[in-house]
């Protein structure tokens, strides 16, 4: 081991924190939220929608119901009408009880027309309803799109730069004894990104706490000839 491998240590820190850097801001593009905001967005509009569109089916039913029965009452209607003047019938008794039934029918079918016209003014505010929540979710499904475009975009340029950091550190991982990086690599995984610090003062720059002076001191002396650790985090030390 020599000063310089812990200097390439100390590189090396700066290419693993700016690959950590880089890896967390990939996981956390802003645009990420974006999406899952208008994915739950787009989610409660089609369940809403799902609840509009099953009334709406209820009412088109009924609606049809109700237009079947006035179109069955008419030609009932129509039929006795027809019957009551053909002269087949000469009976005053059945003439009258004929033009009763056509008055009770023709009384029925306008019952029905109003009912009829009720619903379909239900329906057509169920219509109106479906077309405003069919346009969110087109709008929805538009942004949700764009983010998607807007992210693989996003990830293409970061990873760019991981690819580039990636090989820098390779290339400073060549000069670092096998030894000496797996005790680095180790360390920066127990200490959650810090492997290796400068040793400022006293103060370890991985942790910011210090350490006694004269141990300061005795890590300065040894310089390169052994490795030094911060009692506090475990860090290698770089005077």
């Amino acid at each position: 081991m020599s000063l310089e491998e812990l200097e390439t240590l100390l590189l090396l820190q700066e290419r693993d924190t700016t690959l950590d850097q880089l890896r967390h801001r990939r996981e956390t593009l802003p645009e990420r939220a974006e999406l899952n905001a208008r994915a739950a967005a787009l989610a409660r509009t089609e369940a809403e929608r799902a609840e509009v569109a099953q009334r709406q089916r209820t009412v088109q039913a009924e609606e049809k119901r109700i237009d079947d029965e006035a179109q069955a009452v008419g030609e009932r209607a129509a039929e006795v009408n027809k019957v009551l003047y053909s002269g087949t019938v000469s009976s005053p008794r059945e003439l009258q009880a004929m033009q009763a039934d056509v008055e009770m029918l023709q009384r029925r079918r306008s019952d029905l027309e109003d009912e009829e016209l009720e619903v379909m003014e239900r329906r057509e505010a169920l219509d109106t309803e479906l077309a405003t929540l069919d346009g969110t979710v087109a709008s929805l499904q538009a942004e949700i799109a764009e983010l998607r475009t807007r992210i693989v975009a996003a990830e293409a340029d970061v990873d760019a730069e991981i690819a580039h950091e990636v090989q820098a550190r390779a290339d400073l991982a060549a000069g670092v004894a096998d030894a000496l990086l797996r005790d680095y690599e180790r360390r920066r995984t127990q200490n959650r990104g810090a492997g290796a610090a400068r040793l400022v003062g006293t103060t370890c720059q991985a942790c910011h706490l210090t350490i006694p002076s004269t141990e300061a001191e005795q890590i300065r002396r040894a310089a390169g000839s052994t490795i030094a650790y911060c009692d506090n985090c475990s860090a290698i030390l770089v005077p």
